[in-house]
């Protein structure tokens, strides 16, 4: 799955999302049913009705068919800070982001019905791994970018710490789901440790503020 519609969107815009679109979601359906490294670029063209070269114009890599939502997370969140409201703190506005990909059941919110599926292709796979690894360092230097030009001390620090304290709670609840523990109950859990997580990446940058650092 890939972003929603855009406002300002093109005609001939919104007719490459959707055909990106349609090569993911082929490729997502043919990963899960064989594994990632039993289906090859090949196959997933002539299934979604397109060639090989127009796939690899979408997607520079077959890592990036299934894992294709480390552009939008990218934007998301560097976007977060950078268009936050005058004099609103950037962890302000990256809380108000992971709550609301949470609400919406968003796949970048790190939990959802339906998802058990996807996980289990990604840890079978040693590539995809790799690949969700390099996302999470792709994202991480987009944030600090931001944070920099936020003005904020040491953005690489606050950037690295955000990213990996939002991973570490989405890893724990994926865990709980695929070990088949009531989703309610989880969703819950996932709510109150990324508010507590939050809450301590804030305490964490006070401090700073406090000490002079």
């Amino acid at each position: 799955m890939i972003d929603e519609n855009r406002p300002g969107e093109s005609l001939r815009e919104r007719k490459k999302r959707e055909t990106r679109q349609r090569i993911s979601n082929v490729a997502t359906v043919m990963f899960r049913e064989h594994g990632f490294d039993q289906v090859t670029v090949a196959e997933v063209a002539r299934a979604a009705g397109v060639s090989a070269m127009t796939v690899f114009n979408y997607f520079p890599r077959k890592e990036d068919l299934f894992l294709d939502r480390i552009p939008e997370a990218v934007r998301a969140f560097s976007g977060a800070v950078r268009d936050r409201a005058p004099g609103e703190p950037p962890l302000t506005a990256l809380r108000r982001l992971a709550f609301r990909f949470i609400d919406a059941g968003h796949p970048l919110g790190g939990l959802g019905e339906g998802f058990e599926g996807f996980w289990p292709v990604v840890a079978a796979s040693p590539a995809l791994l790799a690949r969700a690894r390099e996302g999470a360092e792709e994202v991480e230097r987009a944030l600090a970018g931001a944070l920099a030009e936020a003005g904020q001390a040491d953005p690489e620090l606050l950037a690295a710490v955000t990213v990996a304290a939002y991973r570490a709670v989405c890893v724990a609840s994926v865990r709980r789901q695929l070990a088949g523990e009531p989703f309610p109950e989880i969703a819950e859990d996932h709510r109150a440790r990324m508010g507590a997580a939050f809450d301590a990446l804030e305490r964490m940058e006070r401090t700073g503020h406090e000490t002079g650092t």
